[in-house]
């Protein structure tokens, strides 16, 4: 649609809502970049209703890179989203399609559509979609895979007890009908640790990975993915205990294996690197917990739209280990970078928005300029107190600071 026209359509949406919020999607479509045997949109002008809109039809799959978002200097209530297109033979969207497409499978449409739930995080449509298989089932193949999914279900929604028990329905049948080392028994023992993870039974969490780490070294390649989860899933426990040479022992093995395995923007090879400077924070090795959090940084700022939260979660990690070590520029920076994205992509009351005017108000207070800091940790203070209890700690925590800092203006 030619840009006017497109303007006027959200001028008069503004106009009637004052409360709403415009977005002008702006395209840059390079067509040396578009396959010749596939055509992902067309124009329609001789076709429109109104030829002089110059309106384009895209395919349903057509496919945009997010390279900027940002708010116009016109209105403050109107936000311009630069995408440019992308084709089949991009190689980091062919990675990352190849990859979803193995992590989402199934026999039939209806088990695809579950998994596909559970990636997303609808889990309640996920476990519709799982007890009407469950009501259908004809066998126990599938009453096993269906149990399993719905132990997954359950642990996404937070009740690990009930994960626990459809986890144990489903290894009950599997055990039945499958080989002592087939990955389906590693990846039911998994789910069983990862739920007794999230209630805290730290040693019945290391008891079912280490079976499930046992079944995966026999039943899969050595530079499997699944492989290198097992062991980060053993490093997210020692880490919960407090041992961090063990953690990183354990989080090492599945990056080694990880970066052979996976493409080299592939969001898990960030976590990874996250995980691994977080424990190096901890350490009080700062400098390599430094080094982590910058190859996390490479490939989310590659990965992710550039005002998505995710990206503020590093800049401000990294922020974090600038404060640790005293270099409060060089914190303020990164402080100031996640705060500016944060602020663009939460609501005005989320706690990572308090937390994070929090941590750039003590940056502040510990190099001196007060009134600063005050400014920022009122704000921190505001947030905390429309979003939780009156006696929350961090209310008092944050009224402590800021009046210890008035006693130094």
């Amino acid at each position: 649609m030619e840009s006017k026209v497109g303007m006027e359509f959200v001028e008069r949406a503004l106009q009637k809502n004052h409360d709403t919020v415009g977005v002008i999607f702006i395209m840059t479509i390079d067509q040396s970049k578009i396959s010749t045997s596939n055509t992902p949109f067309a124009m329609i002008d001789e076709h429109s209703a109104i030829p002089s809109e110059q309106e384009i039809l895209f395919t349903m799959h057509t496919v945009f890179r997010v390279a900027e978002i940002k708010q116009t200097a016109q209105n403050n209530r109107l936000w311009e989203v630069h995408l440019t297109i992308t084709d089949d033979n991009d190689p980091q969207l062919s990675a990352l399609t190849n990859r979803i497409k193995e992590e989402v499978q199934g026999s039939s449409g209806w088990y695809r559509m579950g998994q596909l739930m559970l990636k997303v995080g609808h889990f309640n449509q996920a476990e519709e979609v799982y007890n009407e298989l469950l009501d259908n089932a004809s066998d126990n193949n599938d009453r096993g895979f269906i149990y399993y999914e719905l132990g997954r279900v359950k642990r996404e929604q937070g009740q690990y007890e009930k994960a626990i028990t459809f986890y144990g329905k489903s290894m009950k049948i599997n055990k039945k009908i499958l080989s002592a080392n087939n990955p389906i028994l590693s990846a039911i023992y998994n789910n069983i640790a990862l739920a007794y993870q999230n209630m805290g039974s730290y040693s019945k969490a290391l008891e079912f990975y280490e079976k499930g780490l046992h079944i995966t070294k026999r039943a899969l390649p050595p530079n499997h993915p699944d492989l290198a989860t097992s062991y980060n899933s053993i490093g997210s426990v020692y880490y919960g205990m407090g041992e961090y040479s063990k953690t990183l022992e354990f989080y090492e093995k599945g990056l080694h294996i990880a970066k052979r395995a996976l493409p080299p923007n592939h969001p898990d090879l960030a976590t990874s690197y996250s995980n691994i400077a977080l424990v190096y924070n901890n350490m009080g090795e700062y400098s390599k917990a430094l080094e982590f959090y910058e190859k996390d940084l490479e490939i989310t700022k590659i990965v992710l739209p550039p005002n998505h939260p995710d990206l503020g979660t590093s800049y401000n990690n990294i922020g974090c280990v600038y404060d640790s070590m005293g270099e409060y520029s060089k914190a303020l920076e990164f402080y100031g970078k996640s705060n500016k994205i944060l602020e663009i992509s939460l609501p005005p009351n989320d706690l990572n928005l308090a937390s994070s005017n929090n941590n750039i108000g003590l940056v502040y207070k510990n190099m001196g300029e007060y009134s600063k800091a005050i400014s920022y940790l009122e704000k921190s203070l505001t947030i905390y107190r429309n979003s939780l209890p009156p006696t929350h700690h961090y209310i008092k925590e944050v009224i402590y600071d800021i009046d210890r800092v008035k006693k130094k203006l």
